[in-house]
């Protein structure tokens, strides 16, 4: 904790060093995108995008999950989006998913969460039929298969939200799938035309 500790009394020194301007940041924010993945420690968005502070309205959750849309009932995720949309106008939207993803790994592996009964329920989310094809992807340590098509239905879930559905309507907001490999920093998009993930 303390080298965190250190590098956060050190930041606004390094900030200006950068020639990062902070003063303009409390009038307000602007962000390019709104950028939703997993909240493993591994994936950073503005390492792996080069973001500055304000570029990025972020979303974090296990296995980057999007809840589908219920306005009855209330959730940290589903307020993020709406907000992100319907308040700072973001246009552009990035589910990311990324190799050696545990909670992935856990729904199409079929593990027994029964000690983590919340990780369990936050799980539950997740179709293991959308996500595994075969017994191959039980196998495989990167689980990329399986998280390629879980991108692919949390951007359908977002479909679903109305702010975001009025705007796909008229070109107004777009979806974007990545997969990022943890073990090369690879980025793939999906490719709408292909149907596949290829390097951006």
């Amino acid at each position: 904790m303390e080298p965190l500790i250190d590098r956060a009394r050190a930041f606004p020194q390094r900030a200006g060093l950068a020639g990062r301007e902070l003063t303009g940041l409390a009038a307000g924010q602007s962000p390019q995108a709104l950028f939703i993945t997993c909240s493993d420690s591994r994936v950073v968005p503005s390492l792996i995008t080069g973001a500055d502070p304000g570029d990025l309205f972020e979303l974090r959750t296990a296995g980057n999950i999007v809840p589908a849309y219920r306005a009855d009932t209330a959730s940290g995720e589903t307020a993020t989006i709406e907000y992100a949309v319907d308040v700072l106008g973001v246009r552009d939207i990035v589910v990311c998913g990324h190799s050696h993803c545990g909670a992935v790994g856990a729904v199409v592996r079929g593990d027994d969460l029964s000690a983590a009964p919340a990780v369990r329920a936050w799980l539950s989310n997740a179709d293991p039929g959308e996500l595994r094809t075969d017994e191959t992807d039980v196998f495989d340590p990167t689980v990329a298969g399986p998280v390629q098509r879980h991108v692919l239905a949390q951007l359908e879930r977002l479909r679903g939200y109305p702010g975001i559905a009025r705007l796909l309507i008229d070109g107004r907001v777009r979806l974007h799938g990545w997969f990022y490999e943890i073990h090369t920093g690879l980025v793939l998009a999906h490719r709408a035309d292909s149907g596949l993930f290829l390097p951006l």
